[in-house]
């Protein structure tokens, strides 16, 4: 037996970056080949695709984990790793994709409209691409970054063209069991339907969707009885239908007030999405009531007495009984009309154009602040600088080295002497913490000098070759080693 699953959890986890490779040209009579390691391959995108053959998130209930696979590795030759395979994953239209906090991230509707849940990692530069000048043939790679880890939650949000509305055992399940080939379970006990029931009704040249929601009572928006957990799959139904049972046994329950206390509660749930992701306030949606259970002849002279306050409301009524299937014909083509309308005045939405808003290259932004759990530590904060350490091998010192010019470069030595740090205190970046050692110690004065020259060459203990002559002549005896005693 099929299920219907309208809302799952699902992690998505994007592709490893390959790694860079380090590697000089070898060739016979070229002893300087130079470097040609290649760079690493970008890691696989996770990407939701809206398919119009998707109906439901069951798939993601039993797997509810998904990766994409990892770039290659950068080889010699100047040879680039191959990038990792997006993982394309296929949601029926009308998902809506959450954080773990709750916030909307994309509302998918239309078929191909497309959403990057996990972008996967840049690979890493090899030493071909880090060569330049001053470093012409670097003993090094960088490290592939790792993709994008998260929790989504999916909901699914568009179930049918027309919505059944009512209170427990109003007949919303035999209803569409007798206008649709759906078997949902039906029951003389309230709470039959646990989960929405979908089935696909034909009406001359219209085939429309009906979905059965689980019973509705006074305080479903706030949360009681069953009503808060599908009373979003009304959110982009175009026509609501209230199933009235008129044959209830219950004493201070009437036709009128049974719509009226549902009309409270449809009013009362405020949709979670605005503007074009749905059809506005449930309040607003055109209406049509069905009065049940006409073969009971009490509940037929009822549903005659009520009618025509429901038609001074402008809400067309048909009295039906979905036992002995009287007046099917006619609320079935009457819900067809009124389908066929909603589909000329709001064609199907065409997929949403994906804007890419890339992240300038050039961004310097960086923070540093005093580290609360070390005494004298430092915190350095910033997309580079992080990024920088999770590339950088530092089990390789070239490697640490080219990290300590990148930050130098970038002001972040500058900054900590600034805020007073001293050689030796503690410096985290990312999840990396070190012993800082700056490249040019603080408070130390170089000393000028002419151009062409430096002082710092004078200052040797290189021995001349008059000392070296002396020492030669004093260990062969010829001398003494107090040359004032000669």
């Amino acid at each position: 037996m099929s299920r219907f699953i309208d809302r799952v959890v699902l992690h998505v986890s994007a592709g490893k970056g390959g790694n860079g490779c380090a590697s000089v040209h070898r060739e016979k009579f070229k002893p300087l080949g130079g470097p040609d390691g290649g760079n690493g391959g970008r890691g696989g995108d996770v990407v939701l695709v809206v398919d119009s053959n998707v109906h439901t998130l069951l798939d993601f209930h039993f797997h509810p984990r998904a990766k994409a696979t990892n770039g290659r590795q950068g080889e010699g030759g100047n040879r680039e790793g191959a990038n990792g395979s997006d993982l394309v994953l296929k949601v029926p239209d009308g998902t809506v994709v959450l954080d773990k906090n709750g916030q909307i991230l994309a509302d998918m509707i239309g078929t191909g409209t497309k959403f990057v849940a996990a972008q996967g990692g840049r690979g890493g530069l090899g030493n071909a691409a880090l060569s330049s000048k001053a470093r012409k043939a670097p003993g090094f790679a960088l490290l592939g970054e790792e993709g994008v880890e998260r929790d989504l939650v999916l909901e699914l949000k568009s179930v049918a063209d027309v919505g059944l509305v009512g209170f427990p055992s109003a007949g919303k399940s035999s209803l569409v069991s007798v206008l649709s080939a759906a078997k949902p379970k039906i029951a003389d006990y309230p709470f039959t339907t646990l989960q929405p029931n979908l089935g696909v009704v034909s009406s001359g040249d219209t085939t429309f969707t009906v979905a059965d929601v689980p019973g509705l009572i006074p305080g479903a928006s706030d949360g009681r009885g069953l009503g808060l957990d599908f009373l979003r799959h009304l959110e982009r139904c175009a026509v609501l239908a209230h199933v009235v049972d008129c044959a209830t046994l219950e004493t201070d329950r009437d036709p009128v007030s049974d719509v009226d206390a549902l009309e409270a509660e449809l009013a009362a749930y405020k949709p979670a999405l605005s503007g074009d992701a749905s059809l506005g306030d449930l309040a607003d949606r055109p209406r049509i009531v069905i009065l049940n259970k006409a073969d009971v002849p009490d509940a037929a002279d009822l549903a005659e007495m009520v009618t025509p306050e429901f038609e001074s409301r402008g809400w067309p009524v048909f009295t039906i009984s979905a036992v002995s299937r009287e007046g099917l014909r006619p609320l079935t083509f009457a819900l067809a009309k009124m389908v066929e309308e909603y589909r000329i005045a709001h064609p199907p939405a065409a997929p949403k154009r994906q804007v890419i808003r890339p992240i300038a290259v050039d961004e310097t932004g960086f923070s540093i602040i005093a580290d609360p759990e070390t005494p004298g530590g430092f915190i350095v904060r910033g997309t580079r600088p992080e990024r920088w350490i999770r590339q950088t091998a530092f089990d390789n010192d070239e490697a640490v080295g080219y990290l300590a010019d990148r930050l130098a470069r970038l002001g972040v030595e500058d900054q900590l002497v600034k805020m007073g740090a001293e050689p030796g205190c503690s410096v985290t970046i990312g999840d990396v913490s070190f012993e800082w050692e700056p490249q040019t110690p603080a408070g130390v004065d170089l000393t000028r000098t002419g151009r062409g020259t430096d002082a710092r060459l004078d200052q040797v203990e290189r021995i001349g070759a008059a000392e070296r002559k002396h020492a030669h002549r004093v260990r062969r005896g010829l001398e003494s080693e107090d040359p004032e005693n000669q």
